[in-house]
């Protein structure tokens, strides 16, 4: 069976229609954001509402945040070029553009992955339309997200939930935050749940927001949740505590936002490879296709070889939407996608500033700015280390538990 490794035709409209709004709309007030941390983008909403439209049109499959159902089979076994696929093409054009405003658009939160990968039909209709952070990381957790302190107790028809979370992207703008909390600390990962709390619930707090390196017109938030009590129909999937299902219902969120920040990685990759480029070729470095990079010069070499690094990890990323687009199993794919972006990222905008010397060091361009900005998508959603761990753990057929 031959192989298409095109853009598929139906989206290609919406990833031109991206990539207009990413140079026309966010590239313009990228510098503006990065500068004024912590001040809510106003003109991102006119922009939520239009992919709103769209998607409600069913215009844009995809334009939103979109999720893994690992309980549904793609029902006629043809092949199926869907919303993950068409998630990734739109998010990486958007983040050519600015990756900390991508993350800052309303109602396209790391939370709208989790509910639309694990509610059920209820849930969905009573929490369309959200805008929903995700906490998930804890003071002392780091990237073992199995090891939630932060605890969920039945109360009646009610969760109690205690505990504080950091690190909460739009963890202060969102109207509601998908909280993973643990059922039963004795029983591990299968206890592990996840609540969608409503802002404004009493026993629910924003502590802080964070200064970062990058990305930083998006906001990152410290919540605590003291005696904070949720209605047990917010608990999203199933209550029951499943020892073999394990950890599943919660990594199917991952499963279906690492190829995102894939995406978001290969994008700002990309704008920093296009605006070097332009760089290059006005210092008079040639950049030669039909010659081997030995034969060129070490910056047009250097160039070739994080073309090429960029584009297997493209590649990647397209694999891991398309198997859950097609409801395969892709957490193995998941992980390498994004370790490799995430990698790869950092590398070629460093390399780009680099190469372009104090220009590229210089605020007179975005390219520092892109190597700031690109350094956390090889931290969250799992760092580039746990994502090897993944990756060794699925290869070899190993558990958490054996290879550590």
């Amino acid at each position: 069976m031959a192989i298409n490794l095109d853009d598929p035709k139906k989206f290609r409209t919406l990833a031109g229609q991206a990539h207009q709004v990413a140079m026309n709309m966010l590239r313009p007030i990228s510098r503006k954001y990065d500068l004024a941390e912590h001040e809510y983008p106003k003109e991102l909403d006119m922009l939520a509402a239009m992919i709103d439209g769209l998607s409600e049109s069913g215009a844009a499959e995809g334009a939103g945040a979109a999720g893994v159902r690992r309980d549904e089979k793609s029902d006629d076994g043809a092949n199926k070029n869907g919303a993950n696929l068409a998630s990734v093409m739109s998010i990486q054009e958007m983040c050519w553009g600015d990756v900390g405003l991508l993350l800052s658009m309303p109602r396209q939160g790391l939370g709208n992955s989790a509910i639309a990968s694990v509610a059920d039909e209820e849930q969905l209709k009573r929490f369309e339309g959200v805008w929903a952070g995700m906490a998930i990381t804890e003071p002392g957790t780091g990237s073992d997200s199995a090891n939630i302190k932060t605890t969920a107790v039945l109360d009646g028809d009610e969760y109690v939930l205690n505990g504080e979370k950091i690190y909460v992207t739009s963890g202060d703008r969102a109207d509601h935050i998908v909280v993973w909390a643990t059922l039963d600390r004795d029983l591990g990962r299968a206890a592990i749940k996840s609540f969608v709390v409503p802002k404004g619930t009493p026993g629910m707090r924003v502590d802080r927001l964070e200064h970062k390196l990058g990305i930083r017109a998006s906001d990152t938030a410290t919540i605590i949740f003291e005696n904070c009590r949720v209605p047990k129909e917010n608990l999203l999937g199933s209550a029951e505590v499943d020892p073999k299902q394990g950890f599943a219902g919660a990594m199917a969120t991952f499963d279906n936002t690492r190829p995102l920040v894939a995406a978001m990685a290969i994008g700002c990759a990309t704008a920093a490879l296009d605006l070097t480029r332009e760089l290059l070729t006005d210092a008079g470095v040639e950049i030669d296709y039909d010659r081997p990079g030995l034969a060129q010069s070490a910056a047009a070499a250097k160039f070739l070889q994080l073309e090429s690094d960029l584009e297997g990890a493209r590649l990647l990323m397209l694999q891991a939407a398309w198997m859950a687009d097609n409801r395969k199993p892709n957490s193995l794919e998941a992980s390498m996608a994004k370790a490799k972006a995430g990698r790869v990222g950092s590398d070629v905008t460093l390399s780009c500033v680099e190469l372009c010397g104090a220009v590229g060091y210089s605020e007179s361009e975005l390219l520092e700015k892109w190597a700031r900005d690109s350094k956390i998508l090889d931290i969250f959603e799992g760092t580039q280390q746990i994502q090897q761990l993944i990756v060794a753990r699925r290869v070899l057929g190993l558990s958490s538990a054996e290879l550590k």
